[in-house]
């Protein structure tokens, strides 16, 4: 049985079908563009909040230098955490969207098979 043959009965598919799918090529090919964008992602996040965190711990000048009024270095620096992380979602459905959708689409039909 392939991947893509349909499922005509509207059930899941078995065991073994789902076992082809992880050996695919598509799959593995979705699964090194998602690994791709998340590692390094992840990365880049988690030094940037321990650079936060080490700066708020040990440099305690640096982060309440006063910037304009009551808001300082450190304050902003919190801020820009949420911030980051909006980007970093907004990067990660644009990517998506261009990238792994579309094999993600493809491989779903192979399994369903295209209902129109």
């Amino acid at each position: 049985m392939s991947i893509s043959e349909q499922d005509v009965t509207g059930q899941d598919p078995p065991a073994d079908r789902w076992e082809q799918v992880h050996q695919s090529a598509e799959f593995q090919q979705l699964r090194s563009r998602l690994r791709r964008f998340v590692f390094p992602m992840t990365g880049l996040f988690l030094l940037w909040y321990l650079l936060y965190v080490l700066l708020a711990d040990y440099a305690h000048g640096f982060m309440s230098t006063k910037l304009v009024g009551n808001i300082n270095v450190g304050l902003v620096f919190g801020l820009l955490q949420f911030v980051s992380t909006f980007v970093i979602t907004g990067l990660y459905v644009r990517y998506a969207n261009r990238k792994l959708d579309p094999i993600a689409d493809k491989i779903r039909d192979d399994i369903e098979g295209a209902a129109k």
